[in-house]
């Protein structure tokens, strides 16, 4: 296939999504990010944010990234090991590993960095051993970026062997663990996210760490999307479920509820952080996370720590829209977390609802196959601190009016 060929076919392809409704549209936000923004002019209720403590525009997050720019410039222009290491870097990084209970922590630029270098560098060095076997056992709604760690530690070290267990199956995995005890794995890994991002739905860490006990199994838990979000004082799953402190591999982000800009984290015990410093290939070839995003990071954790609060705003937010809009007839993902599934069924009824809301003052986003599997197409409400009473019932009625001119409810 010729360039002209490639491209002619790329265009046929990119107006089949067009024609079925799976075209993914950008819409620019005039606003800085928020509970509310500024949609062609008009403000909209914000439902596609994963600004869950409403961080990412908060003026003293603000205020700190400011005055990093004043103090330690825009960039670092290198990577951490050559000269793009500053104190505020350590400093993030033994904040947000006494944040997630854990001894010590490695900066990434994200947090999918984060996980393909973890997957990577430790199961790719051979230790010295010529002759051994890996195993990761991964849940199946894992986040693409877990996914992609398990596919590159398998394309590198070919003797690496990935295990699928069901959704939050317990007796699924350990059946697996089981199967293999008598195998001389070198490593074993259990997998997961705390929340799966799709769903709302909380991995079940309390067993999964009685199970890695049992089989001599690390650890690892993605908390993306729990840091800050869920637990009495906003550490995440692993506190919502009592696990805090249990963990061997916490990692996650600062783009979420930890202010929304950018970077990742690597957090566990003290020598596997340190040795990816030197094997973490994401780590050694990417620049250092800007000082802005740290400062800015790091404000986000005081604040926080300093007012548990907002957490517990975001919590009774979230019950009171998911029970609103069951009251209203839309079927959900019953869950404790701010992710909302809104169950639609069909790509095109997503992408359509999606785009009647907007008018009608609300701003979501549907997710279809293959993001999500083929018939479960849905809308993802996401709740946030910064939403107001007054906000979550404007949306409501816009998803009761919108709902029964399609025919949802």
């Amino acid at each position: 296939m010729n360039p002209n060929e490639l491209y002619s076919t790329l265009s046929r392809e990119l107006e089949g999504f067009k024609e079925a409704k799976t075209f993914k549209y950008e819409t620019p936000l005039e606003s800085e990010q928020g509970g509310d923004v500024m949609v062609n002019g008009h403000e909209v209720v914000m439902l596609a944010s994963n600004n869950y403590l409403g961080l990412a525009n908060h003026p003293k997050v603000k205020e700190a990234a400011r005055k990093a720019l004043d103090r330690w410039g825009y960039g670092l222009a290198s990577v951490r090991f050559l000269c793009g290491t500053e104190p505020i870097h350590f400093e993030l990084e033994r904040r947000i590993a006494r944040f997630v209970g854990c001894e010590a922590a490695i900066l990434h630029s994200s947090c999918f960095a984060a996980n393909e270098a973890f997957f990577s560098a430790l199961i790719a060095n051979d230790f010295g051993q010529a002759d051994y076997q890996d195993v990761i056992y991964s849940d199946q709604l894992n986040h693409a970026s877990i996914i992609d760690g398990v596919r590159l530690c398998r394309a590198i070290a070919k003797q690496t062997v990935s295990r699928l267990y069901r959704n939050g199956d317990v007796n699924h995995l350990r059946e697996m663990l089981e199967e293999d005890r008598a195998k001389n794995y070198r490593i074993k890994i259990i997998a997961t996210d705390g929340v799966f991002s799709m769903e709302g739905l909380l991995a079940p860490l309390a067993e999964l760490v009685e199970l890695a006990r049992e089989h001599n199994a690390l650890l690892f838990v993605d908390e993306s999307h729990a840091t800050g979000a869920l637990g009495k004082t906003g550490r995440g799953t692993i506190e919502e479920l009592g696990v805090y402190g249990k963990v061997d591999v916490v990692t996650g982000t600062f783009g979420k509820a930890l202010g929304g800009a950018s970077g990742g984290f690597i957090a566990g015990r003290e020598p596997l952080i340190e040795f990816l410093r030197q094997k973490s290939r994401p780590y050694t070839f990417s620049n250092t996370v800007p000082p802005s995003v740290v400062m800015g990071s790091i404000e986000a954790i005081d604040l926080i720590e300093n007012d548990p609060s907002i957490v517990n705003g975001l919590r009774e937010n979230t019950e009171y829209f998911r029970r609103e809009i069951v009251r209203l007839g839309f079927k959900i993902i019953e869950s404790r977390h701010p992710i909302v599934p809104i169950m639609l069924g069909e790509a095109a009824l997503a992408q359509d609802m999606s785009r009647e809301l907007l008018p009608e003052g609300v701003y979501i986003k549907g997710l279809w196959y293959p993001v999500v599997p083929k018939g479960e197409a849905r809308l993802r409400a996401q709740i946030s601190a910064a939403h107001t009473r007054d906000d979550l019932d404007r949306t409501l009625a816009a998803f009761d009016r919108v709902g029964k001119r399609l025919g949802v409810i």
